[in-house]
């Protein structure tokens, strides 16, 4: 009776209730702490050192805000999630126990009261971090939708039940027991989070697990610069800046005005814990009944405006009668809209920005726009107070100014929002210039519905694409009527853009399609059936699970898969493991096998089911001689992101027709692949037809971290991996100008490469001059052939690494230079026309700066003019002994060229080599190790 009541109020199901329960109890814990050390702290810091300490206060948490956040989000990369949540945990609680006991003894000293005032903020800041990327790590983004409004319950229900629970142990027992109190409750979080753990994460991939904590996303470039380039963003962080120094102002007036009112700290804790919980319910209040019917009756401006408005009527009232009952009506106001009707309203006007901008540019907002505002405000009131020494209410003077500014920017964010709907939609509009002049005055919804309405399918499917993240009404009814069109992908993409619409809309017309024969179809449909309508789950498997048609049956066993992945009762229940294993058997079977479309459906189906066992049936076909189950299967194996099939899909990456589909699949195990890629590439333990390919995988991430990860790999040994990393910088700075592209790194790397290029020209003529050397000696036996060979060998080597050296500088120097001037220089100097070379050189001379000049000039000039004679005029060669070039290739150069050397030394039969090759012998790459032990017994006469 229970479940059905929770179910069917909060949309939970079997299996995720007791998982719920735990997040929510996580964070109800959390921010109970916080409301009973907050306003405890925050009393004996008003009590002992008054109201004006609270702007150096705010100055504090500022700075040790930013520099935190920094530290700790290095922190989180490098260490697990669970070891940094259990020792911050340990640490804020031991830290509550050192306070109580501080105050049972009264050795409360100033220092010690601006150290817990910033521990408090440091708290807030860290554990509700901690806890939100826990819950992105847990739980999906379809189950977080779903999910997130009853776990965030637990937050409103701490926020009430911890300032009352306040005020009855302070005004009881002393505030020495509410923070003893505190620190018991923070102990209690550490058996919650384990738990968590032990459910869910600890049974995901690694890859899996990176890509959670860290909600990875597409972002190019630095959140600052996003803001700024966005009018829409730039006003959402200045309304954000201004509504928190507006609530800084009036939390000083609060606190000066309450200090002077209540002299015992005791009691001001109690009062504090009170209003804090007071002005929670009142936010639960309006969450509940009125943010909704506000924001449809008034829309997203109007209701931003209710917050400034209702602050600046309150402080007017308060410039007639200056006490403290009106100073808890200002603070109920900004403390119960701000977290109910105006964060409402924030989240639907940033709407339009698209979702992987949105979240990187929310982020910053909320931590370093706060932060930076937090600071003005302590900045303000120590001018104000120290400097100006103004009255307490005078400060209402300011917040009226800052009020009106704030409502300017909302009628400036107005605009801006309505524009970003508009531009992101002409987006999609496609030109067309025989009805460009009818349509010249035609509006953006006109258009948008024109095409809807009677685009060609490829115009539909772009717009409806751009339009994903965006709930339109206008365009409501033209993508229901898109649900009749001729072609199924075009109907396919609609019921994906009704999920941003009211959960039941056309839920009968999209029920209609599960008939159809297309599986993307019909999976999309039972899929919109099982998340987006008022049927219950046990409903619907029990309704389709079974169906006589396959196309049907087969979907909704993807969409148990999907659902049963972290709710092994679900799976219990519904027997996933039998239901897959009888589909795995049949397929496998002549007579079963119908369509290869189910056996792709089974492929998927596997994947996100993560049951171990069936992955085999992924492997087997991978190698399939169907190439559309091939990519199945290879999609597949990057939804699983398991590091079993990265083997597979490398060697994959080689076949032309599966390249692409590989490079997406491996791209879906997250930025933890490039960090494998990096290990593979250390390793040297990659085939050349594979490692060219690697750095475009790198490349896909369109990021700033990618273009680190690149940088990295510049640094490679292998000249191939540093030719094809060039290239993919290349292509990515000419595909995302808005990253950031530093071209004193790349400086830097191009004499590098000339460095490695001029080793290179100096290892090939000391090698000859040997062979010139011994090439006079009579009477050779097979051993002194077999050297000649040998070095031969290790020139060829050398001469084809040389030239794809000269190609990486060029590659390089398109990233400093205008490419097109690069490239149509590299065009010129490999010319047969003698005079194009002389030019292309000039053009050369007068781009280079004087630095890459010196360093890559006689290199070109060398190659060119004197073709790599190494008789050069040109370029001075340095002729190295043989042990110093074998040395130095060894230490610096990649497997190819280890192996070839390694081979060398071997023929050459010369015990002194034997230290140069040891090395060797703890080499990562199998291969180049095998041959280490081969050639040090060889030298060593071990087997003689």
């Amino acid at each position: 009776m229970l479940k059905t009541i929770i179910n069917k109020t909060f949309g939970l199901r079997d299996g995720e209730i007791y998982i719920s329960f735990l997040m929510q109890l996580y964070i109800f814990l959390i921010i109970t702490v916080l409301l009973i050390v907050k306003p405890t702290v925050n009393a004996l810091f008003v009590n002992k050192l008054g109201a004006d300490s609270l702007p150096y206060g705010y100055l504090l948490v500022a700075l040790v805000a930013v520099v935190t956040t920094i530290f700790y989000s290095k922190a989180i990369r490098e260490f697990s999630l669970l070891k940094i949540t259990i020792a911050s945990l340990i640490i804020f609680s031991l830290a509550f126990i050192v306070l109580s006991i501080v105050l049972h003894f009264e050795i409360l000293h100033n220092w010690i009261l601006y150290f817990y005032y910033l521990s408090i903020s440091l708290f807030a800041v860290i554990a509700t971090s901690q806890f939100w990327i826990l819950a992105n790590m847990v739980f999906n983004a379809r189950e977080a939708k779903r999910l997130f409004g009853f776990i965030g319950a637990g937050a409103i229900a701490g926020g009430v039940f911890g300032g009352y629970l306040t005020s009855l142990i302070v005004s009881s027992y002393g505030n020495k027991y509410a923070i003893l109190v505190a620190a018991f409750f923070i102990l209690c979080c550490i058996p919650i989070i384990q738990k968590i753990w032990k459910l869910r994460i600890q049974k995901m991939t690694t890859y899996v697990r990176k890509q959670r904590k860290h909600n990875e996303s597409n972002t190019q470039v630095s959140s600052l610069k996003l803001i700024l380039k966005s009018k829409h963003l730039t006003y959402l962080a200045l309304i954000t800046g201004i509504s928190v120094i507006v609530a800084k102002l009036v939390d000083f007036q609060f606190s000066d005005f309450a200090n002077k009112a209540i002299s015992d700290s005791d009691e001001l804790a109690s009062f504090f814990g009170f209003w804090f919980s007071t002005f929670n319910v009142l936010a639960l209040i309006l969450q509940l009944f009125v943010t909704n019917r506000l924001l449809s009756r008034l829309g997203v401006s109007s209701t931003l405006l209710i917050l400034p408005l209702g602050i600046a009527l309150s402080s007017l009232l308060f410039l007639t009668f200056p006490v403290l009952w009106v100073l808890v009506i200002i603070k109920g106001i900004d403390g119960s809209f701000k977290q109910s009707l105006n964060k409402a309203a924030v989240e639907l006007s940033i709407m339009p920005i698209p979702l992987n901008i949105k979240n990187q540019a929310k982020s910053f907002i909320d931590v370093a726009v706060d932060s930076v505002a937090t600071g003005i405000a302590g900045f303000l009131l120590i001018f104000l107070i120290k400097k100006l020494d103004l009255s307490t209410s005078y400060i209402t003077v300011i917040i009226l100014l800052f009020v009106f500014i704030w409502i300017v920017l909302i009628y400036r964010l107005r605009e801006a929002y309505f524009n970003s709907f508009r531009t992101n939609i002409q987006k999609t509009l496609v030109p067309d210039k025989n009805l460009k002049q009818k349509r010249k005055y035609e509006t953006t919804l006109i258009a948008a519905r024109r095409i809807l309405s009677s685009g060609t399918e490829p115009e539909i499917l772009s717009l409806l694409n751009q339009l994903t993240s965006y709930k339109l009404i206008p365009l409501k009814n033209s993508i229901i009527a898109l649900l009749d069109h001729p072609s199924k992908a075009v109907k396919t993409e609609a019921i994906n853009q009704l999920f941003q619409y009211d959960k039941g809309t056309a839920v009968s017309k999209v029920e209609a399609l599960i008939i159809a024969q297309n599986d993307d179809l019909v999976y999309t449909a039972l899929d919109y059936l099982l998340h987006h309508s008022y049927i219950n789950a046990n409903q619907f498997f029990d309704k389709y699970l079974n169906h006589e048609t396959d196309f049907i049956s087969n979907a909704a066993l993807l969409c148990l898969a999907k659902e049963a992945k972290n709710n092994n009762k679900l799976a219990v229940k519904y027997n996933l493991h039998s239901r897959i294993a009888d589909r795995v058997r049949n397929l496998n079977t002549p007579e079963g096998f119908s369509r290869k479309e189910a056996v792709a459906n089974l492929l998927t189906t596997i994947a996100y089911s993560g049951i171990l066992k069936f992955y085999p049936f992924i492997t087997v076909h991978l190698n399939n001689k169907d190439s559309f189950i091939v990519k199945h299967a290879i999609k597949a194996a990057g939804i699983t992101a398991d590091q079993r099939f990265i083997d597979e899909l490398l060697e994959l990456i080689t076949i032309k027709t599966y390249r692409k589909t590989t490079v997406k699949a491996l791209k879906k195990y997250g930025s933890g692949i490039t960090k494998t890629i990096l290990i593979l590439d250390k390793s040297e333990d990659l085939k050349d037809n594979i490692k060219e390919h690697l750095p475009k995988v790198v490349s896909e991430f369109n990021s700033q971290s990618a273009i680190k990860v690149l940088l990295r790999l510049l640094k490679s040994n292998d000249v191939v991996i540093r030719f094809e990393s060039a290239k993919a910088l290349s292509k990515m700075r000419a595909k995302n100008p808005e990253l950031y592209f530093n071209k004193r790194i790349f400086k830097r790397e191009i004499i590098r490469e000339s460095k490695y290029y001029k080793n290179t020209i100096d290892v090939i003529a000391s090698i000859q001059n040997t062979i010139s050397n011994n090439s006079d000696l009579e009477n050779k036996n097979d051993n002194d052939i077999e050297i000649l060979i040998a070095r031969q060998s290790l020139i060829d080597v050398l001469e084809e690494q040389l030239e794809t050296s000269l190609k990486s500088i060029f590659k390089l120097l398109g990233l400093v230079y205008d490419e097109s001037d690069i490239d149509v220089t590299y065009s010129g100097l490999f010319s047969e026309v003698k005079e194009a070379r002389l030019n292309a050189l000039e053009f050369l001379d007068n781009m280079l700066n004087s630095q890459l000049k010196s360093r890559v000039f006689p290199l070109i000039e060398h190659s060119i003019i004197d073709e790599g004679n190494l008789a050069s005029s040109i370029l001075k060669i340095n002729v190295i002994p043989e042990n110093a070039y074998l040395s130095m290739l060894i230490k610096r150069r990649g497997k190819r060229v280890k192996l070839e050397v390694l081979y060398l030394i071997k023929v050459l039969d010369d015990k002194s080599y034997v230290p140069i090759v040891m090395p060797l012998k703890k080499h990562l790459n199998k291969e180049v190790k095998f041959f280490a032990y081969s050639t040090i017994e060889a030298l060593t006469d071990v087997r003689r």
